[in-house]
């Protein structure tokens, strides 16, 4: 099942003085984005961190969530970057511990131990336009890798659960509204025992009921149609014989963070099948990660299922 709150505290709460040991000392736990040669890691944790802020088309007038935010160091980065409010929800009791003792002005931001799926913004909230209970972006470093368990992607259920996940989080915002987004993309099919032993660890150990995304499960995710009356509604799961399988994203502006990658990104996936896409993106090399700029129409969506235990 999807990563509960059980097994992120299993991943995540181990001790914050053992993260303290390897992480860079603004404690960013993912891909830094090393655009220099001879950046230190906390150049390039920082540069990453201003990647997505841009992405999210945050300034000093915005408001922002960070869905999964670890122990608070995106935070911390939009804080010195310029930022009026905000907000960041974990299921790690030790990271919203840490995030605490940050001492970070109680009102320009506010932490949650809470699932993204039981989450409203505060409705005294007001983005840039004066909107209540709206954010005037969003960003999310790598959570969305809790959010498919192996056996779920098994059963089919990848392209729902992240179609949930984006739709939830589209009605926190207005349209229009940018999401800075970063994942690790899974780009091979385990053929090999030692694959799968490799698999099992990562997903069983590491990060229990956790699994990395394919790029086109996000993008048939995001795939729009419109019904009769000609309103954009979220489309149903992608078939597999259907040609025009990620020909029609919503996702309007895809950039990866590696350059040599971007133009990649953009052509290929134009009618293309979803295994053809990921043969096309992947012949470039590995990708490591990926930051997408989102803009989507909120959809009809049933409630997506809380990842927590009760």
């Amino acid at each position: 099942m999807t990563s509960t709150q059980a097994e992120i505290d299993r991943s995540y709460s181990v001790s914050n003085d053992f993260f303290k040991l390897w992480l860079d000392e603004n404690m960013h736990y993912t891909s830094a984005a090393f655009d220099e040669d001879g950046w230190t890691l906390e150049q390039a944790q920082e540069h990453k961190a201003r990647v997505l802020y841009d992405f999210a088309e945050l300034d000093a007038t915005k408001t922002v969530c960070d869905i999964g935010s670890g122990w608070g160091s995106a935070i911390d980065c939009f804080v010195r970057f310029g930022i009026r409010e905000a907000h960041g929800i974990t299921l790690s009791t030790e990271q919203l511990a840490y995030c605490h003792e940050r001492n970070f002005p109680a009102d320009k931001v506010k932490f949650w131990l809470q699932d993204y799926a039981l989450f409203t913004p505060p409705a005294e909230l007001k983005n840039a336009r004066g909107a209540s209970g709206k954010y005037d972006g969003l960003v999310s470093i790598e959570m969305i890798d809790h959010l498919c368990s192996p056996a779920q992607a098994r059963e089919g259920l990848a392209v729902g659960l992240y179609r949930a996940y984006f739709d939830r989080l589209a009605q926190w915002v207005e349209p229009g509204a940018a999401f800075g987004f970063q994942a690790i993309l899974r780009n091979r099919i385990p053929r090999t025992r030692k694959d799968l032993d490799d698999l099992a660890f990562t997903a069983d150990v590491i990060f229990p009921g956790g699994l990395n995304p394919r790029i086109e499960e996000l993008v048939v995710a995001n795939r729009l149609r419109q019904d009769h009356r000609g309103v954009a509604r979220a489309a149903p799961p992608a078939r597999e014989d259907d040609p025009g399988a990620v020909g029609r994203p919503a996702v309007r502006r895809l950039r990866a963070v590696p350059r040599h990658l971007r133009p990649r990104l953009r052509e290929p996936l134009v009618g293309r099948r979803p295994d053809e896409a990921q043969e096309d993106l992947t012949s470039a090399g590995t990708i490591p990660n990926a930051a997408i700029a989102v803009d989507r129409m909120p959809a009809d969506t049933t409630a997506p299922t809380p990842n927590t235990a009760g």
